[in-house]
């Protein structure tokens, strides 16, 4: 582990109580939902995590304690390494707040995990659909979403699949 991110990381612990993990030379901190904006802030403000490079999400349905993870990539430029902060949020109404004030590049990134995972972002500036339309109804990178796809056609199941398929009449 390199130092800058070492001391980081052992702020982080101390002051927020979090809990770190690291696979394959890539650190996570885990830190609770009142807790993103102050950790994100002493990433940016004290260790030099200047760069939000992305935020997403994880769904690990059918858990539900919790069913979500918020995952943020933060970038540090002047040390040329990466943390990622993850946040566990509950299935039922995920919600945490917007972190567009502390990184600007949060704007569209919070709308597209809203979009595609349904998980809200509080005090957000504009709240809208990103990707999906704006009668969509639901999420569709939930694992609960329904698929509704076609079966795809093999030598074994031909003749099932032809007779199911619409054919133009002659």
């Amino acid at each position: 582990m390199s130092e800058s991110i070492q001391t980081a990381v052992k702020a982080i612990q101390e002051r927020f109580a979090a809990k770190l993990e690291e696979f394959r030379g890539e650190f996570s901190v885990f830190v609770d939902p009142e807790q993103i904006i102050p950790v994100l802030t002493q990433l940016r403000d004290e260790f030099g995590y200047n760069m939000l490079m992305d935020i997403t999400a994880v769904d690990y349905y059918p858990q539900e304690t919790p069913r979500f993870h918020v995952v943020y990539q933060l970038y540090s430029m002047p040390h040329n390494v990466r943390v990622q902060v993850r946040v566990p949020l509950n299935g039922n109404a995920p919600a945490l707040a917007s972190v567009e004030k502390v990184f600007a590049t949060a704007n569209w990134k919070e709308r597209e995990v809203y979009d595609l995972f349904g998980i809200t972002f509080n005090n957000h500036s504009d709240p809208r659909r990103i990707v999906m339309p704006q009668d969509w109804v639901g999420h569709p990178l939930r694992k609960d979403y329904p698929l509704g796809y076609e079966e795809v056609q093999f030598t074994f199941n031909f003749d099932e699949i032809m007779a199911n398929k619409p054919h133009p009449k002659d």
